[in-house]
């Protein structure tokens, strides 16, 4: 947690000094988006929420069909998506409810099941 807040006070000494360098504020929130990930959190906007919060958690299992991740909040409830190797990137792995996988930035997707959306970090440069 010491590291993001470091990269996030990073980018805003950076905005103070002439005005905002674009793309290294994309960077270093993409970096942040990636290692509050790879510490089990993860954006969310669940039951209809337009603002994105970081108190998802996110867990990987491995299962007979491959890899799932189980997204969600201890107060709301969780899902499970199934990671593909098809170019999809996630679907879901329980319920009749679809995912439905958008591109939102540089290494990042948005999935979207009935009224929750997630971030994850994900591939996006088409490369396998």
């Amino acid at each position: 947690m010491k590291r993001l807040g470091a990269i996030i006070g990073g980018a805003l000494l950076l905005a103070g000094c002439g005005g905002p360098d674009n793309e290294r504020l994309a960077e270093a929130e993409a970096r942040g988006s990636k290692e509050a990930a790879e510490n089990g959190r993860i954006e969310c906007a669940l039951e209809g929420a337009k603002l994105f919060d970081r108190t998802c958690t996110v867990e990987e299992m491995s299962g007979a069909d491959g890899t799932v991740l189980v997204v969600g909040k201890q107060s709301v409830g969780y899902r499970r998506l199934q990671i593909t190797t098809d170019g999809r990137g996630v679907i879901s792995a329980d319920g009749a409810e679809q995912a439905k996988v958008t591109i939102v930035g540089d290494g990042m997707i948005e999935v979207a099941i009935g009224r929750d959306r997630y971030r994850l970090p994900a591939n996006t440069s088409g490369s396998k």
